[in-house]
Order: C-alpha cells, then sequence, then structure tokens
C-alpha cells in the first residue's frame, strides 16, 4: 500500500476526452482498453519521489513548472477534480523530456545521493533511516532512471502522449 507512480501510453483521443473531463470512470477505463494495445507502461512504484528529488532538487510538493526533468516524473499539465493525482504530457514535450533525461548525470546524482538529504525533504517512502539499504536504494532509483528514459523513448516511437497517475 502507499503512493506508486504509472505511466502510460495516452492516444489522442483519450487525451482529448481527458482535457474536457466529464467522468473520471469512464476515462480511465477508456486509457487502460486503448493501453492493451499499445503495451506501453512504466511503473516505478514508490521511488517516485526521490527520483524528483534526484533529477530536480526538489521534493514533489515543489513540483518545478517548465523543468523537463520535473516534468518527465510528474507529468505537464494535471488534472483537476480526479480522486488520484492524475496530469499529462503532450506529446511535443516528449523529445525534449528524452534529450534532458539523456543529458542528465545520473552517475553524478548517485554520488552526491544523500539518504540524509531525502530524510530532511521528507521524500515519499519514509526509508531514508536505513543506511544499511542505501546501495540498494541507490541501484533502483537507477533502474527507474533509465526506465523512464526507455518509457519516453518508446512514446516518442509511437508518436504518443503520456498519462501520469500517482496513486
Amino acid at each position: 500500500m502507499g503512493l506508486r507512480a504509472s505511466y502510460q501510453y495516452l492516444g489522442d483521443k483519450e487525451l482529448e476526452a481527458l482535457e474536457k473531463f466529464d467522468n473520471e470512470e469512464d476515462i480511465f477505463e477508456t486509457v487502460e482498453d486503448r493501453n492493451e494495445e499499445a503495451e506501453i507502461l512504466l511503473d516505478i512504484d514508490k521511488m517516485w519521489d526521490v527520483l524528483h528529488f534526484v533529477l530536480t532538487g526538489a521534493g514533489i510538493g515543489e513540483t518545478v513548472k517548465g523543468y523537463l526533468l520535473s516534468e518527465a516524473v510528474v507529468g505537464v499539465q494535471s488534472v483537476e477534480n480526479i480522486s488520484e493525482f492524475t496530469a499529462y504530457t503532450k506529446r511535443e514535450r516528449i523529445a525534449d523530456i528524452i534529450n534532458a533525461l539523456e543529458a542528465f548525470d545520473i552517475e553524478k546524482a548517485m554520488e552526491n545521493f544523500s539518504m540524509e538529504a531525502c530524510k530532511n525533504a521528507e521524500l515519499y517512502p519514509d526509508i531514508w533511516d536505513y543506511d544499511d539499504e542505501e546501495d540498494e536504494i541507490k541501484e533502483d532509483l537507477l533502474d527507474c532512471f533509465e526506465r523512464m528514459k526507455d518509457f519516453y523513448k518508446e512514446i516518442l516511437e509511437a508518436d504518443g502522449n503520456v498519462l501520469v497517475t500517482i496513486y
């Protein structure tokens, strides 16, 4: 249980429905049905907040509007009046997000990674007192970062949009 981040392909019809938002259940059923065809999904589980912090230096409560690395994790446009955090990114931003992810020096970021900084920033999940797990957490972050790059590349190739949900 907890807050997990999920990213998926979002077709133009689903994006249009999401922008008009009239029925939460219908939108998510439609998106799920369409995505079964596309099969472009990414689930980074509970590491979304710390990944955002590593990429931006800001916790999720400090989303950096217009900053591509922040947008990679939390999307560009949030959808209001939906029970779980939902946002989307239109295809026009995907190539720029990929370029920002490619340019980011994740190895250097991992050298500077600090469990204490994560604890002080009150990042989710609250695992920052387990110093003996630091190497495992770093490996998980590296894996999430690489899978996120691959996901956005697949979205670009499919000429799609991205739906972000944190639930």
